[in-house]
């Protein structure tokens, strides 16, 4: 039965949907959707759905994407047919250098009953998979509804969003409650799960600790090396707005120990390159811009790298990383991927997305807290004269990433009773 809120919701998104077409016509103006695609935000896509039984992957944007490719991979070797929607240009970008052959990759549609409804009766989905905290009522219900399995894969729910859903302990009971399966990153996380409503809510496992390391381009990682040569490098990834500004000001003050060192930005929004530069210029810094296909030279002292899919490469450069979205209120990035390459991990304090995460990496020495953003140039400067220390820190960051692997087989085993039913029917 539907809740009071949930009916509201439905009834505003139902209104909502003549002003769809308005909304998405400004992202495609803002660089945020691909014009060529936008039907299948309305929900109506352009491929025909293949025969035969089809699990329905979603995650929000490239971390959620990137995580899911190891369970995207073993299910299509059992010969079921990939559907992953997710809901950024990036991901996508992701999604169509990653995916295995066979596998579709499609736009989420906008969560109004109408885009939801044609959705679900185009794919049809048997199983549907949703990662993380990606909670949208409208399609999970249709879903529902229309006897699709549903289980939440590599959960994740923070304090702080268990707080906000429990102003409508209704809704979020009966949206989770639509779920045969809830498969958690941590024991805490499938706690607040369950205490939000979701059945069988329990702890999996992370499944980005058992995703390979972010791949590189020999000759591209070959080419950047010799031009940067001895100079001491930091990487600064993940970047949100607010925080190039510390990265630049953490940079002049490392600069000042380590003559030479340079920089490369990478800002979580590759389409903010112009703001960076302009950022950089500012305080008296020569930028040079990778999305421009510019390449470092001996006056560079800031790379932006503004591109999608390259932080394999950035990664492997130097020995040390600065976790962006943790020095403002955004929770924090996911600090694996430079883990699994043997990088050194430095963050702020808002990293409540990642909470277990960054406990396992901070207690053992893998990755460091620098609650104040004034001091992060002073640490770059300390483990960067610190060979020792630094070499402790990335040994630390690689055990832990190799020591929580294993998510992946746990989740599989736990989906079992829900794919041998797809694996008999037929669409």
């Amino acid at each position: 039965m539907a809740t009071a809120a949930l009916s509201l919701y439905r009834l505003v998104t139902r209104a909502a949907e003549p002003l769809v077409p308005l909304l998405l016509k400004r992202r495609i103006a803002n660089g945020k959707e691909e014009v060529t695609r936008i039907n299948e935000r309305l929900g109506y896509p352009e491929r025909p759905r293949p025969p035969g039984p089809l699990v329905w992957l979603h995650g929000a944007s490239i971390g959620e994407t990137l995580s899911l490719m190891p369970l995207v991979s073993a299910l299509g070797e059992r010969g079921l047919t990939i559907l992953l929607t997710s809901g950024t240009v990036t991901s996508a970008e992701i999604a169509a250098s990653r995916l295995p052959a066979g596998a579709i990759h499609q736009y989420l549609p906008v969560d109004t009953p109408g885009a939801a409804r044609r959705f679900i009766a185009h794919w049809r989905p048997n199983v549907a998979l949703f990662a993380e905290s990606e909670l949208w009522p409208n399609l999970i219900l249709t879903a529902k509804a229309a006897g699709v399995k549903l289980a939440i894969v590599n959960g994740r729910m923070s304090e702080r969003s268990a707080k906000s859903w429990q102003r409508l302990p209704k809704s979020i009971a009966r949206v989770l409650g639509a779920f045969d399966l809830c498969l958690a990153q941590s024991g805490a996380d499938a706690e607040r799960f369950s205490r939000l409503g979701a059945a069988n809510a329990r702890f999996i496992g992370n499944l980005k600790f058992d995703g390979p390391a972010p791949h590189a381009d020999a000759a591209m990682l070959a080419d950047l090396q010799q031009r940067i040569g001895t100079r001491p490098v930091l990487v600064a990834a993940s970047t949100h707005p607010g925080e190039d500004e510390v990265v630049l000001a953490a940079h002049l003050a490392a600069e000042m120990v380590h003559p030479g060192l340079i920089t490369v930005l990478a800002p979580r929004h590759p389409q903010r390159g112009d703001d960076i530069e302009r950022l950089a210029r500012s305080a008296g810094l020569n930028p040079a811009r990778r999305s421009r296909q510019e390449l470092p030279d001996q006056a560079t002292r800031i790379y932006i790298a503004d591109t999608v899919g390259e932080l394999g490469l950035f990664y492997r450069l130097g020995p040390l990383a600065v976790l962006g979205g943790s020095f403002i209120a955004h929770g924090g990035q996911n600090p694996i991927e430079p883990a699994k390459l043997g990088v050194g991990v430095l963050h702020g304090p808002h990293v409540f997305n990642f909470t277990d995460v960054y406990a396992a990496f901070d207690a053992a020495g893998g990755a460091e807290l620098v609650a104040d953003p004034d001091r992060l140039g002073h640490r770059i400067a300390d483990l960067l004269g610190d060979s020792a220390g630094l070499g402790r820190m990335q040994k630390a960051a690689e055990a832990v990433a190799a020591e929580l692997s294993g998510a992946l087989g746990r989740t599989l085993e736990a989906l079992e009773p829900l794919l041998p039913r797809v694996a008999e029917q037929s669409a």
